[in-house]
């Protein structure tokens, strides 16, 4: 008897830390309208960083869910970032032409989605927590024609260079 009670009581106390099934994870950012305000950088854009002329190309994939961005430019190798939603969270995933994937999550943004800044969350092929990659970005949407960007590259746990850009569509 003392065994079944102690097992219905650690149950019943197990139970009360688990979330309701249809909660949803909240985040200091609204996602969903974070998300659909960048969606609409859908086209072609050019710009000019540090490094000269760059070209940014947004499309739409996996139907509608995740925001494809390719950079290119004649003095770089090109590169990708997904721009989704996971659960209640607004993710990136910047494939990064020195070999790694930081993943960075919406910290805060603008009340009407045109300023987004992203904060590093983790990392695929990081060679070890103090290996260089991008930590930060911050993605500002002026106004339908015009973007800037600020990405922050991390190297032994401290910032070492910050490239920041303004776009203009081309399409």
């Amino acid at each position: 008897m003392k065994t079944q009670l102690l097992l219905i009581a650690t149950l019943i106390a197990a139970s009360a830390g688990l979330p309701a099934a249809d909660s949803k994870p909240t985040s200091p950012t609204n996602a969903d309208s974070a998300f659909a305000r960048l969606k609409t950088l859908v086209g072609e854009w050019e710009g000019t960083t540090s490094s000269g002329k760059v070209h940014l190309s947004y499309e739409l994939v996996s139907g509608g869910t995740a925001l494809l961005e390719r950079e290119s430019s004649e003095s770089m190798p090109s590169m990708i970032t997904v721009y989704y939603v996971d659960g209640g969270r607004l993710l990136l995933t910047h494939y990064c032409m020195v070999g790694n994937q930081p993943r960075m999550q919406a910290k805060a943004s603008s009340p009407d989605g045109g300023e987004i800044d992203f904060q590093f969350l983790d990392a695929t092929n990081l060679s070890s927590p103090g290996a260089g990659h991008m930590h930060n970005a911050k993605i500002r949407i002026v106004d339908n024609n015009h973007l800037s960007s600020e990405w922050q590259f991390y190297d032994n746990g401290k910032p070492k260079m910050t490239e920041n850009a303004q776009y203009t569509r081309v399409q």
